[in-house]
């Protein structure tokens, strides 16, 4: 079988759709595990954890063996939870009739490129892949309580975001907490815990620094869940838009995009960060972008020219979140090179004490 680098990165960089299972076959596994888990979205980890490992390199906690670990399990795991969201809502009946999720992605179920056993199959091989990365983190903690309770947390997370949590209008908020201040708080904490430090100071202030990708991220997930309200209320699916209702659930959304700016304003004005992570400002035209269409109900048809349809509020939100997030590591790396250079760290220590 040839591998496919070519899909590889398509499926890293945008949700692939596919119909033909001559076609499936075809291809590599990890192109399949890219393509099944959703894997333009779940890069999103990658980014939460790059997120982590700077803020541990700017106080002298990194370390490449730890941190390639940690990313590629956490990756792993997040593709696992995608394979069990599929495997849940097929077997319930919720992606029947073409259903939001069959008509912006390849469901493999759905589409008979896979059997109910053969999910299961792909699910518990990845599941292991991600426990092993886990382990690692325990061992290389010393089982250190606090990473116990983060492994069990987030494999709970994993099993049960499905159901019952995204039926108890819980999703969402779990997302914004695990891609947000608990995944790159957790990074960081295991990363200086490796470094021999128990007590890092700067915890708290990492945890702060967490929130506003959490809330980029949420906000993708938000505008997902408004875009296939009707669908999800009619099935049964009670997540926080169909709770809430869609007015509501809109300006929520449009206080997730203000606050992820108002919270990296707020670390520049404590000087946890330097001025220079205000360059996340240059996705503001999009945030704008994002926060004026959410002032208006989702349309009934896609307008003219919309390539992502049926995703609306979502695409506008992930199409955000890209930006920023790459902005938001960008100004990480230069703010973190400050601290690390001798000469510059001097002067940050002098102009911009914390």
């Amino acid at each position: 079988m040839k591998i496919n680098f070519s899909m590889w990165r398509t499926a890293i960089w945008q949700l692939v759709k596919m119909d033909n299972k001559k076609e499936w076959d075809a291809l590599d596994i990890i192109s399949k595990w890219l393509i099944a888990t959703r894997s333009a979205v779940t890069l999103v980890t990658v980014y939460s954890c790059i997120i982590a490992g700077l803020l541990a390199w700017r106080d002298g906690f990194f370390s490449w063996g730890p941190f390639l670990v940690l990313t590629i399990s956490l990756f792993i795991a997040h593709g696992t939870n995608n394979l069990l969201n599929d495997y849940t809502d097929f077997s319930r009946g919720v992606d029947k009739d073409n259903y939001f999720r069959t008509q912006y992605g390849v469901h493999p179920l759905v589409q008979g490129f896979w059997t109910k056993p053969q999910q299961i199959q792909w699910f518990i091989a990845s599941g292991i892949i991600a426990t092993i990365g886990g382990i690692y983190a325990l061992t290389y903690t010393g089982f250190n309580p606090y990473v116990i309770g983060l492994f069990v947390f987030g494999a709970l997370v994993l099993l049960f975001y499905t159901w019952p949590l995204k039926y108890w209008a819980l999703g969402e908020f779990a997302i914004f907490l695990i891609w947000g201040p608990i995944m790159i708080a957790g990074v960081y904490f295991v990363l200086a815990l490796g470094a021999g430090v128990h007590n890092p100071a700067n915890l708290v202030n990492v945890i702060l620094a967490g929130i506003p990708f959490g809330l980029s991220v949420a906000s993708i997930n938000i505008g997902k869940h408004i875009d296939k309200m009707q669908d999800d209320k009619a099935k049964g699916v009670g997540t926080f838009p169909v709770r809430v209702g869609e007015k509501f659930a809109r300006f929520v959304n449009q206080f997730a995009v203000i606050a992820t700016y108002a919270v990296i304003i707020y670390l520049v004005v404590v000087h946890y960060f330097s001025p220079l992570m205000l360059i996340v400002f240059f996705a503001g035209k999009r945030a704008l972008l994002v926060i004026g269409v959410l002032t208006k109900p989702r349309p009934n048809e896609p307008p003219k020219e919309w390539p992502g349809w049926p995703t609306w509020f979502s695409g506008f939100a992930f199409y955000h979140n890209r930006m920023f997030g790459g902005l938001l590591i960008l100004g990480l790396i230069l703010d973190s090179a400050l601290r690390v250079i001798p000469f510059t760290a001097d002067l940050l220590a002098k102009y911009w004490p914390m």
